[in-house]
């Protein structure tokens, strides 16, 4: 079968052995994938978790069709229509576990499935889960015009949020944040925007920052947040390391949480697949979320797609058809 592989060369299209499911792992048909951060890393040789190096089928975001059951999965059956997030995703076939998929709605061809399963999974999780967020309260979205970003928005907006603020250092972007629910945009390289908000919010701060910025807005993260409030800290896009004013954080009483999905175990990540399906799915299903897909590729120009990605002028997902 056509994967897409990290070779020697660097990324490209290969012939690879077509996978065959075991234990609780499910067979699918790919025909769309969805474009992520992590993926443009590994063209780059970067490892993400276990996964990357040489001999690696990129990807982890896909939907499309059961085509064969391994001994022990079950809830699905061949032909069924399925979503989900996973490594070796930008091949014909890929594997699957089977707590690890949605099905797709019949609302939605597979190009837009592809685009929900990680941002669904990662940010139920750090909003809802890790964040705690209830109705009536303020969040920060830092990062929010990112696939992942724009669906924090939209959950937020649905879990009864009072104030939604997204970040994002484009103004383009930043003009078009309050169709997927920010109340207020700002540009986190901009000296103010802790001070606006403040303003926002009466001088107390925020009472939930996911940040997928890190390092450099650390402290001012620190600043934003309210006395007792939470920082979620789901990426680092913008550095992995940078100075963190321990005393503020102390004074604020902050809970400061980390998560990701690289040290999870399965078991870990089918909890957070049935939270999404029990919390939040029929939103879902009524396309209360969804996001917005930038641009669609055929598998043939997929390099063309990870060229466009690292332009970094698109908003929304960038999608793959097979």
């Amino acid at each position: 079968m056509k994967a897409y592989v990290y070779g020697a060369n660097g990324p490209e299209i290969s012939d690879v052995a077509k996978p065959t499911p075991k234990g609780t792992q499910v067979l699918v048909k790919v025909h769309a994938c969805g474009l992520n951060r992590a993926d443009l890393g590994m063209t780059k040789g970067h490892v993400h978790g276990a996964a990357g190096g040489v001999g690696t089928v990129l990807g982890m975001e896909w939907a499309g069709e059961v085509a064969e059951l391994g001994p022990d999965a079950k809830g699905v059956k061949v032909g069924d229509r399925i979503m989900g997030s996973g490594g070796a995703a930008f091949a014909e076939y890929t594997l699957a576990d089977h707590g690890r998929l949605f099905r797709a709605p019949s609302n939605m061809n597979f190009d837009e499935a592809a685009t929900l399963p990680v941002a669904l999974a990662t940010m139920h999780n750090a909003v809802v889960t890790n964040g705690a967020l209830q109705a009536g309260q303020s969040v920060l979205i830092q990062g929010a015009s990112s696939g992942v970003g724009l669906m924090a928005m939209q959950i937020a907006k649905l879990k009864g949020a009072k104030l939604v603020i997204g970040s994002s250092t484009d103004a383009m972007r930043r003009g078009r944040l309050k169709e997927f629910g920010a109340d207020l945009a700002v540009d986190s390289k901009d000296p103010g925007w802790v001070d606006q908000v403040l303003q926002a919010t009466g001088g107390e701060g925020v009472d939930l920052i996911v940040d997928q910025v890190s390092g450099p807005v650390a402290n001012q993260n620190l600043e934003a947040t309210r006395v007792k409030g939470r920082i979620v800290n789901v990426g680092r896009l913008g550095g992995t390391h940078g100075d963190f004013n321990f005393d503020l954080h102390a004074a604020r009483r902050i809970q400061y949480i980390g998560v990701t999905f690289r040290t999870r175990s399965i078991e870990e990540i089918r909890e957070i697949f049935d939270e999404v399906r029990k919390d939040i799915w029929p939103a879902v299903e009524a396309r209360k979320l969804q996001l917005p897909i930038d641009k669609v590729y055929k598998f043939a120009d997929i390099g063309a797609a990870f060229a466009h990605m690292e332009a970094n002028q698109h908003l929304g997902k960038i999608v793959v058809t097979l």
